[in-house]
Order: structure tokens, then C-alpha cells, then sequence
């Protein structure tokens, strides 16, 4: 979805954060959804492409190991 479309319901169908992904919090929200919600439709576009990534590509930098 571009910044210029409306969203569609799959789009806004889980705005809101579980009690647990509050409690982990995050460095950076709007990048790190923005991420997910890209991932998300490459993986809607292309359901038979295999995507891997690593827990730093999926958040930007290092992991905390906690």
C-alpha cells in the first residue's frame, strides 16, 4: 500500500499492539512497521517466493539476547 491509498481492512485489521509487544517496546515503531507491513505485501504479491532473514535484518541493527 502507498502513502496515497486508503487502507483496506486487512490493512487495519490489527492496529493495535498485544500486551506483550508493548512490554518489548521498540526503538524505532513507524520503521519497524513499515518493515513488516513491506515484507507483508512482498509476501502477498509473491506467496511462492521463499524470504529469509536474519533477526538483525528484521530490526535494523543488533539483537538484544534477552
Amino acid at each position: 500500500m502507498s502513502s496515497d491509498e486508503a487502507p483496506t481492512p486487512e490493512d487495519t485489521s490489527r492496529a493495535e499492539l498485544l500486551p506483550e509487544e508493548i512490554a518489548a517496546g521498540s526503538d524505532d515503531p513507524i520503521g519497524q512497521a513499515e518493515a513488516i507491513l513491506a515484507e507483508s505485501l512482498e509476501r502477498t504479491q509473491n506467496p511462492e517466493a521463499e524470504i529469509r532473514r536474519t533477526a538483525e535484518d528484521a530490526t535494523g541493527g543488533s539483537v538484544d539476547p534477552r
